[in-house]
């Protein structure tokens, strides 16, 4: 897959999450935007997953433990929501941890608590999209 390909993913995914947005607003829990933005994607065609768990793996043994995804789409982009505050830097490191983990190259960490969703949404690149 290619820069221009995964641009127009996010793109699309953006829009969505905008939607979302825009009819919602801010103030609700993480859930429900989590089923709502589920809702747009699939209505655009989008394959989702949802609450992707990720075996835990320690010096190769695995743990009975799982970290867990709030959305993967199209099986290409990792997709982090919250509806907090703030943003801390832990969400933008578990953004990318689940990047690394999966071996995914695009993720969008986004906050719907925002009063302009713009203000929201953080893309997050895990090496080279045109490799």
């Amino acid at each position: 897959m290619n820069e221009y390909t995964y641009n127009e993913l996010s793109r699309k995914i953006i829009g969505a999450c905008i939607e979302v947005h825009k009819e919602l607003g801010p103030g609700l829990i993480e859930s429900v935007y989590e089923e709502c933005l589920a809702f747009e994607l699939i209505t655009l065609g989008f394959y989702v997953e949802r609450q992707v768990e990720l075996p835990v793996i320690y010096k190769g043994h695995l743990l009975d433990k799982t970290f867990v995804m709030d959305i993967v789409v199209d099986e290409l982009i990792v997709f982090e929501l919250k509806a907090v505050q703030d943003l801390i830097p832990l969400h933008h490191v578990q953004t990318m941890t689940y990047l690394r983990m999966v071996q995914m190259k695009l993720g969008l960490l986004v906050n719907f608590n925002v009063d302009f969703l713009r203000n929201g949404i953080h893309r997050k690149v895990n090496g080279n999209l045109n490799s």
